[in-house]
């Protein structure tokens, strides 16, 4: 029985357009050159920024390349005209000082940039383009200049698993707000290379890393795609006799591993919701029916907010609640979006 108490998204991803002027390795929506013409209209877009203006949600726009979309500037205007916060995901190659200033003129709150390696050789492999890092690093100064906050996003696989400290210094020394890992889920383009995911092992290592850094780091560090975070940071603090609060672990105390369906979902270009941008189960779509009816009454929904339906060492967990495993990886591996998560280590004491 789900005994949770629904609540509001407190985040939604919103696909603006699959186009994008890059073809990374790992493209959760292998994105492509041109914008499909089925994509939500202006006027389509207004209507859906209205839906949401009871539930207050941060907004990120996303892609593909949001850039790439001429309407995206009154998309934020009208968003954030609305008192929802509006943030906007990007490759950071597009970037110019006329449209960092449409941006911050729009209502953009923060800007994140794709950096996935430390080096422009790791980076420009990982983007399918020569000059792509440079090209991110000059739209990091444009967004400096213009005054707009930024922060790094790093999806984590075997080809830049070693450059992780060096990509946290140089978030350092460039000045962002904060640094954001992604654990690769194969799914898009990302199944090309499902054989780059981090066994296991290096998933406990590298979020063990970060919890040190977030101890003492100056920036925000935030681990995404990575709920297995959430049982260690409470391994952790227990082993060390300090308890989670607000004062002493910031945002991370108040919420949890997996959002998908409880506090986070996408919206695709065409409209459709789905839980995450990586877990193409179907929720509905925003055409079809109004995003109050689906985010409240649909079934994967609320399948996702109910851990007492988890699956295997998931649905025995003692941190089922916090953590949830990734649900992506689960319908990856499975075809089931509750079956246990397949990159966890951890064996819970039901299990031995």
């Amino acid at each position: 029985m789900n005994d949770t108490k629904l609540k509001p998204p407190r985040l939604i991803a919103w696909e603006l357009t699959n186009a994008c002027n890059l073809a990374c390795i790992h493209c959760r929506a292998s994105a492509i050159i041109d914008p499909t013409p089925d994509e939500l209209s202006t006027a389509e877009a207004r209507h859906f920024v209205d839906e949401l203006v009871e539930y207050k949600p941060i907004i990120i726009l996303t892609g593909g390349e949001p850039l790439l979309r001429s309407d995206v500037y009154d998309i934020a205007k009208y968003a954030s005209g609305h008192g929802l916060r509006v943030v906007l995901a990007t490759n950071g190659t597009l970037l110019t000082p006329d449209i960092a200033k449409k941006l911050k003129d729009a209502g953009i709150q923060r800007v994140s940039i794709s950096i996935d390696g430390s080096t422009k050789e790791t980076h420009d492999n990982f983007r399918g383009e020569t000059g792509a890092f440079e090209a991110a690093l000059r739209g990091i100064d444009i967004l400096k200049n213009a005054g707009l906050s930024f922060q790094i996003n790093t999806t984590i696989t075997k080809r830049n698993l070693t450059e992780i400290p060096n990509i946290y210094e140089l978030a350092l020394t460039l000045g962002a707000s904060a640094l954001h890992i992604f654990l690769l889920v194969p799914t898009g383009r990302g199944e090309e290379i499902e054989s780059e995911e981090i066994p296991p092992e290096e998933y406990e290592r590298v979020l063990n890393w970060f919890y040190d850094k977030s101890r003492t780091s100056r920036i925000q560090l935030k681990a995404t795609c990575a709920p297995h975070y959430f049982r260690i940071m409470r391994q952790r603090t227990k082993a060390e006799g300090i308890k989670i609060t607000r004062e002493t672990h910031g945002l991370e105390a108040m919420t949890k591993g997996c959002l998908g369906g409880s506090g986070f979902c996408f919206v695709s270009s065409t409209g459709n919701v789905y839980p995450c941008g990586y877990l193409p189960a179907l929720a509905g779509n925003i055409r079809q029916k109004p995003f109050k009816m689906i985010w409240e009454k649909s079934k994967v929904f609320n399948d996702l907010r109910d851990p007492g339906k988890l699956k295997g060492k998931c649905g025995d967990c003692e941190y089922r609640a916090v953590c949830g495993g990734c649900r992506a990886r689960a319908y990856a591996a499975t075809g089931d979006y509750l079956d246990e998560e397949p990159y966890c280590v951890y064996v819970p004491p039901k299990k031995v």
